[in-house]
């Protein structure tokens, strides 16, 4: 069985971007990034989108999929595996990287949130930068841009939250773990 667990920081409107599709430096929290690296390091594949991919280089040399329209069905290359969910289906995609199942860390962007879907995920670590706004930024899901709360979202995708718990407290960041209970 595949595991997916979501793994993203937004600003207080749920954003993960600005208007422009970047990450502005006041989303980027070391406390955060230090839970997320080790969430990567558990999990046996990362699913990425690939603008995600560009951003941010496999510096670990971590077992990586790459969502792209770009991508012939799913392929081996240098950088990772390569699936355009168009040609092949995530689970088919999935089966063929994981044939035992194993923990996949979903880590955005916004297509591959939405791809996956909220229903699919079994966790979801959001972490909340909740002194930043990010006005006509890009959402954690398309629906969070129609002001959609990333929570009703999740809810509605049978997860649960956990105690919010502040990771940064000078920074004023907090985490949520959005759990499916069985």
């Amino acid at each position: 069985m595949h595991h997916l667990i979501g793994h993203a920081i937004v600003s207080a409107d749920d954003c993960i971007a600005d208007a422009t599709g970047r990450i502005p430096e006041a989303l980027h929290n070391e406390k955060d990034w230090a839970l997320f690296q080790a969430a990567l390091d558990r999990s046996a594949l990362t699913l990425i989108g690939r603008t995600s991919h560009e951003m941010v280089p496999n510096q670990q040399r971590r077992r990586r999929l790459i969502v792209s329209s770009a991508a012939d069905g799913l392929e081996r290359r240098v950088d990772g595996f390569w699936m355009n969910p168009a040609i092949v289906p995530l689970e088919d995609a999935l089966k063929e990287l994981l044939p035992d199942g194993g923990e996949v860390a979903v880590v955005g962007g916004q297509g591959v949130f939405d791809l996956v879907g909220a229903a699919r995920f079994a966790a979801f670590h959001l972490a909340r930068a909740r002194r930043l706004r990010l006005p006509g930024g890009r959402g954690l899901f398309r629906d969070c841009e129609r002001g959609v709360p990333a929570a009703s979202i999740l809810l509605d995708g049978g997860l649960v939250a956990e105690a919010e718990v502040i990771i940064d407290s000078g920074a004023d960041v907090t985490m949520t773990v959005w759990s499916r209970r069985t």
